[in-house]
């Protein structure tokens, strides 16, 4: 698979204060990578440096083939970026804005395709500042695909959300990486992070500390897992760093399905608590 974002030895320095300390990054094309790290590790200035807005003090990084630090143009308009909180356009009609942004591509989507897809088709008229919340973050990612980009950014895009409308945004996520968008998230809700990435890196200090899927995460920590059964009347418990192996013998003790089996793994927030423990 093809690479979206490559980071090598990446640094920043605010005069003697160095925040990134040497990051090492690879993000491939059509996954959903998310950028974990307690507040002040660096996650906002590593990706403003790969959105082009901050020069890097040293390292290599290259963005859809690119170097951020000289991307034009048309390098930016392959990328989609949704902030953190958006409070402009109020005045403006949903579908309005949509098709005003559009003008500043050269392929954009069609509007009305894109609120369907976004399930904001019966808000086309409606003002912005008239949108519920999950509806006016929908809007702000419709507004950061409008022309179709190759990598997406999202910056915290479900802080404030009830569950139902986290769920829909979440849906629309998943779609938008399984048509091949490259999706890199940063959140503070571990839940989500879990949920919805493919690989999860974790930034501490300015440094990764991990980098994987839930399963290599887990690996780093050599986080336990628990085993539980029923046998003679009781609940057992068992605490294994294997688990398929500690329930494949189990199976074989019974001869068959082991009463009340439950395999209970590491959560993500488990296993980043421990990771960041471990750093700080």
């Amino acid at each position: 698979m093809s690479t979206a974002v490559s980071v090598r030895r990446l640094r920043m320095a605010y005069g003697t204060a160095e925040v990134l300390r040497g990051v090492d990054l690879d993000i491939r094309r059509g996954e959903i990578f998310t950028l974990l790290g307690p507040n002040g590790a660096g996650k906002t200035t590593t990706i403003e440096i790969l959105e082009g807005f901050r020069n890097r003090s040293a390292g290599e990084v290259s963005v859809l083939g690119a170097d951020p630090a000289r991307g034009g143009d048309a390098w930016r308009a392959r990328l989609g970026i949704v902030l953190q909180s958006w409070r402009d356009h109020g005045r403006w009609g949903v579908r309005e804005l949509l098709a005003h942004v559009g003008e500043f591509y050269d392929r954009p989507r069609d509007p009305d395709e894109l609120l369907a897809a976004l399930g904001l088709a019966e808000q086309a008229a409606q003002r912005v500042s008239r949108l519920s919340g999950g509806q006016r973050r929908r809007l702000d990612v419709g507004l950061g695909i409008m022309g179709r980009p190759e990598l997406l950014f999202l910056d915290e895009p479900t802080t404030g959300f009830d569950p139902e409308a986290r769920r829909e945004f979440h849906l629309l996520v998943e779609r938008l990486a399984a048509d091949g968008m490259t999706v890199l998230l940063t959140t503070h809700d571990l839940a989500e992070a879990e949920k919805l990435a493919h690989r999860t890196a974790i930034l501490v200090r300015g440094e990764i500390v991990a980098c994987g899927s839930p399963a290599e995460l887990a690996d780093a920590v050599r986080a336990e897992s628990q085993v539980r059964w029923l046998e003679d009347g009781r609940e057992r418990v068992l605490t294994t760093a294997d688990p398929s192996r500690a329930a494949w013998e189990l199976h074989e003790r019974f001869g068959g399905p082991v009463p009340g089996l439950q395999v209970r793994r590491p959560s993500l927030e488990e296993n980043y608590l421990s990771l960041v423990g471990r750093a700080a």
